[in-house]
């Protein structure tokens, strides 16, 4: 977690890149877990209460940063019944569970296990969305869909088999949850998929998600990965970004927009959605939408899709540089 950059105070811009982004009191609560305190966290989550979209986003960052320590444990010590210290374990153990198996580690699979074990104690708080898209998350490790529960069928033909159940039980208790789709969107290439069965899913959800859902974005983030994917293969163009242009993605990127930039609460929106469109809108030459999205990011960047374009995707300079090409580009050009 590279908890960032600032601005210099001489009028030359520099992103910061925190992953609380525009979210001051989640920024507070993390910095005090990253330290071993948990009682910003507790408060916040309480404070958070049946807003269950932030609670989602706020607890998916918070959930990454306990991982480093055993701080959780300690507030458990003290609140073993906290329906939002179990909430935050079973992110926790999801998150050291899906790091150990892209790694490799020994005890990767008992890791699973414990994980999939908390999540469906945590789900006994049964309002709670999270439990479920922690199951959805631990979904990816299951490349061969062994469990019967990763494979059912889907609720439209052009879709393919997956974690449907996992799924509509994350949306029964939060209908529109950002991050449940996207861990959709991202199983939908992991087995055996390709790019049109990660477009078909995310404009299957934008066909009915509504005016102000971040859900309008994820057609930018299966159209990203298709770049990054033929890139690898020889076929990309990190230069001229051709594909942006093209009528289809032009319109899934000027719905995103229209549907969800210009019509959602700035309180609520992710900063990795805003830099998606930033990018989408630049690559498209779509300036003058470009810029408002920067104006709305502040000084907040991440380093994907930028990096994305980049001759190294790994080198976090080349992405800040990308992103601050588009960014210069946007502000003189409108």
């Amino acid at each position: 977690m590279r908890l960032g950059r600032s601005s210099s105070g001489r009028g030359e811009f520099r992103p910061v890149y925190h992953p609380a982004g525009l979210d001051d009191a989640l920024r507070a609560a993390l910095d005090d877990l990253l330290v071993g305190r948990w009682m910003a966290t507790r408060t916040l989550l309480a404070r958070t209460g049946d807003d269950l979209a932030l609670r989602t986003s706020r607890s998916q960052v918070l959930g990454v940063g306990a991982a480093r320590s055993a701080v959780v444990q300690v507030w458990l010590d003290e609140e073993p019944h906290s329906v939002d210290a179990r909430m935050i374990r079973a992110r926790v153990a999801t998150h050291r569970a899906v790091q150990a198996a892209r790694r490799r580690l020994p005890g990767a699979a008992q890791l699973e296990d414990e994980a999939r074990a908390l999540c469906h104690e945590a789900a006994e708080a049964a309002w709670d969305p999270v439990p479920w898209i922690c199951l959805l998350t631990l979904a990816q490790l299951d490349a061969g869909q062994r469990r019967p529960e990763h494979r059912e069928l889907p609720p439209e033909t052009l879709l393919q088999r997956g974690p449907w159940g996992l799924l509509n039980e994350a949306v029964k208790r939060d209908q529109y949850n950002r991050e449940a789709f996207h861990r959709m969107l991202q199983l939908s290439t992991q087995h055996g998929g390709s790019h049109a069965y990660a477009l078909d899913f995310a404009r299957w959800v934008g066909s009915w998600a509504p005016a102000g859902s971040p859900l309008l974005v994820l057609p930018l983030y299966a159209h990203a990965e298709h770049y990054l994917n033929e890139r690898k293969r020889g076929r990309g163009d990190a230069l001229v970004h051709r594909q942006w242009s093209r009528e289809d993605i032009l319109r899934d990127t000027l719905r995103a927009m229209d549907g969800w930039l210009e019509r959602s609460d700035p309180a609520t929106r992710s900063q990795l959605d805003l830099n998606y469109l930033a990018h989408a809108l630049s690559a498209a030459g779509q300036h003058s939408d470009a810029r408002l999205v920067f104006e709305a990011l502040g000084p907040y960047a991440t380093e994907l899709p930028w990096a994305y374009v980049t001759d190294d995707p790994e080198r976090s300079d080349l992405a800040t540089a990308e992103f601050l090409r588009a960014r210069a580009l946007a502000l003189r050009n409108t």
